[in-house]
């Protein structure tokens, strides 16, 4: 048995990584069952679980149900994408943050966000085009869809005082997600809202949340021109 004090889930991942790092444990093959890395690290394991989970969402490990857990014999490196709460963004680089709700309703939406959140014919959803402000000038647009059933609370919300984005992020957990990066040119309505010319390059993010079996949100954002995004791996 190795040292009884790896009792933790970070201790746990943390020597698992150095037997990675160190080939102990070489690309490709097969490393001890939960079972007995509990038994040598004297932790639950659940502890270990949640350790491998961990190396496994980053690319290290390729776990397989019934299978086992390698190591990765190509590993991917992930880069690490977070919600952010567009209000702390913006007051994070010094600038004075105020947001309007230029629309708000309940509507059928089109068959291809009807798609995106798995929802039958007919059935409406609460839909918000918001813009977000730093000190005084546009900083970005959203065009959100919201189903009302995987966040509740959100009719009765008043998200002129909070905007949708931080509301969702404060209230709603959400199981996964998934993020589109593209860009565009700004045309007549991107350019009135966003105060820039038409045919300015501007970045978009359309991006998903769920939990469980429902599809709890999707947005576009369209930034002005000049936004820089930044994350890590």
């Amino acid at each position: 048995m190795r040292d009884p004090e790896i009792k933790s889930w970070q201790a746990v991942q943390a020597e698992v990584l150095r037997r990675i790092n160190s080939r102990e444990w070489k690309p490709g093959e097969f490393i001890p069952h939960e079972a007995e890395l509990s038994r040598e690290f004297g932790c639950a394991r659940a502890t270990v679980n949640r350790a491998l989970r961990g190396l496994a969402e980053s690319g290290l490990l390729d776990r397989r149900r019934k299978a086992g857990t390698r190591v990765a014999l190509h590993p991917v490196r992930k880069a690490t994408l977070a919600i952010p709460v567009i209000r702390q963004e913006i007051e994070s680089k010094g600038q004075s943050y105020r947001h309007q709700v230029l629309s708000r309703g309940q509507a059928v939406p089109p068959a291809g966000i009807r798609a995106r959140m798995r929802t039958d014919p007919g059935v409406k959803l609460l839909h918000l085009v918001t813009l977000h402000m730093a000190d005084g000038k546009p900083y970005v647009f959203g065009d959100r869809w919201i189903n009302p059933g995987a966040a509740p609370g959100i009719e009765t919300a008043d998200l002129t005082a909070l905007s949708a984005n931080e509301w969702l992020v404060t209230n709603i957990p959400f199981e996964g997600g998934d993020f589109t990066f593209s860009a565009m040119t700004a045309g007549k309505r991107e350019a009135e809202i966003l105060a820039c010319t038409e045919g300015e390059g501007l970045f978009v993010i359309e991006r998903s949340t769920w939990n469980q079996a429902q599809v709890i949100t999707s947005v576009r954002l369209t930034f002005a021109p000049g936004y820089r995004m930044h994350t890590e791996i």
